[in-house]
């Protein structure tokens, strides 16, 4: 890339600051240009349409429209986008969602501006660009046992404080039923109670709280 063909750029994040930021420390680069800014994913779709960016920088967690939605949308749509997700969330299920949607890239918010410079020249030629610490972590959800979708469910209704009746009772099934999935989710996540459950779909980002 030259000054005359600098690197388009697309932020988007829901946080002013990180935006201003960001396009501030790419703007000061010859051979990259921030071409827009927005704060969501249905926002981001849009932008992306319009400016047709050669890199896009996403957040994963944003109203409207969330990053891996966005990403996922914008990769139907578009043929080979070269996006980066940029977040301050590093469970394996955040970095795996976010990289099957079709992301290049995956970097957290507290790299070094010279590492995130990197990462975009790289993914602007069509490599991948996933640090070793991130690549750790794929492999360990890769490695796994996953929840199946009814589990999911009943693991995202253990997170509000819901009992095994009340979680019946949204997802209308027998307390019974309910007690054989959350017996199912000890075992995948390799927990012993329902604290510990609800801790680890929190950390590893199986789970979000609102």
């Amino acid at each position: 890339m030259t000054l005359q063909n600098p690197i388009r750029i697309l932020i988007v994040d829901d946080h002013p600051v990180v935006r201003q930021g960001l396009a501030a420390m790419i703007n000061r680069e010859s051979d990259m240009v921030v071409v827009a800014q927005v704060c969501n994913g249905r926002e981001a779709v849009a932008a992306f349409s319009q400016y047709q960016p050669d890199v896009t920088l996403m957040d994963l967690r944003m109203p409207e429209m969330d990053g891996v939605t966005a990403i996922t949308t914008i990769c139907n749509e578009f043929e080979n986008p070269r996006i980066i997700v940029l977040t301050t969330y590093d469970g394996d299920e955040d970095i795996y969602s976010g990289l099957k949607a079709g992301a290049k890239g995956y970097l957290l918010k507290d790299a070094e501006p010279d590492e995130l410079l990197a990462a975009i020249r790289v993914v602007n030629v069509g490599q991948k660009y996933i640090p070793p610490s991130v690549g750790a972590k794929l492999a360990e959800r890769i490695g796994i046992l996953q929840l199946s979708s009814r589990e999911l469910d009943v693991i995202r209704l253990m997170a509000t404080g819901k009992s095994n009746q009340e979680i019946g009772a949204v997802l209308q099934i027998s307390e019974g039923t309910v007690k054989y999935h959350v017996n199912n989710i000890l075992s995948k996540l390799g927990v012993s109670d329902r604290t510990q459950a609800v801790i680890t779909a929190l950390r590893r980002g199986i789970v979000t709280l609102k």
